[in-house]
């Protein structure tokens, strides 16, 4: 190989093909740099700013100008818990009712689920008891459902109070923040903690890895590649290596 190597497609190309079969897609994917894979999803109403989250969370960045989602979305994060690196697949689906039945089929095999609504519009909040009967039925009994009251920086315009959202969560044995988008406040914090839950119920036993529904993976060792010439040492008689 050239002593530098740029990261072009047509350099990637003949990288490729040089680079024997079996382990392209070792290189390709990289050393197993975190422990565990996560599946989320986001749901609710069309407009709460369920793409505006996503992108805070991976990109820090808020997009002003944020299409409505057409069926789902992925973006992905890796992040630390208790000095493990878990990485986040986020599946954000459409809030449009004419999507659902796409959408629903992204529940199956969540570990969590952020339900949306925005604080400015008593409708999105109405709705929740659909979304969360969705959530109940389609995930898995262990899936951790986190409540995220959106656009928390328009509070002159508030709909929804903090206290009736909190009361629901609790009734519901869900955990719950007020968040927004546009300023990142508590964004951080609603990815996170639900891992944090999440790997909790790892520890304590009450979330089974080898189900299929788990929605989490446990990552192996970091593979070694090793070379196979075809060529046998010599033996050497007494040899204890």
């Amino acid at each position: 190989f050239p002593h530098q190597v740029s990261d072009s497609p047509s350099t990637k190309c003949v990288f490729h093909q040089i680079l024997p079969a079996h382990l392209q897609g070792i290189m390709a994917a990289g050393p197993y740099n975190y422990s565990y894979i996560f599946k989320y999803i986001i749901i609710g109403d069309m407009g709460v700013g369920k793409s505006c989250l996503l992108h805070q969370f991976t990109e820090k960045k808020f997009m002003a100008d944020c299409p409505h989602t057409i069926g789902v979305e992925f973006g992905t994060r890796i992040i630390e818990v208790a000095s493990q690196k878990i990485k986040l697949q986020i599946w954000d689906t459409a809030g449009q009712e004419r999507f659902r039945a796409v959408t629903r089929s992204y529940y199956r095999g969540a570990a969590g689920a952020l339900m949306v609504y925005d604080i400015t519009r008593r409708s999105t909040y109405n709705h929740l008891s659909s979304w969360l009967t969705d959530a109940r039925n389609l995930t898995n009994p262990n899936t951790v459902i986190f409540l995220i009251g959106n656009k928390c920086d328009l509070d002159a315009q508030r709909d929804v109070t903090y206290e009736e959202a909190k009361q629901f969560a609790e009734e519901n044995g869900l955990m719950f923040l007020e968040c927004s988008a546009k300023t990142g406040e508590n964004v951080e914090d609603a990815f996170l903690d639900t891992a944090k839950k999440i790997y909790q119920n790892i520890q304590d036993g009450s979330l089974d890895l080898n189900a299929a529904e788990s929605g989490v993976q446990h990552k192996p060792a970091t593979p070694r590649i090793t070379m196979n010439t075809g060529v046998q040492p010599p033996n050497k008689e007494g040899c204890a290596c």
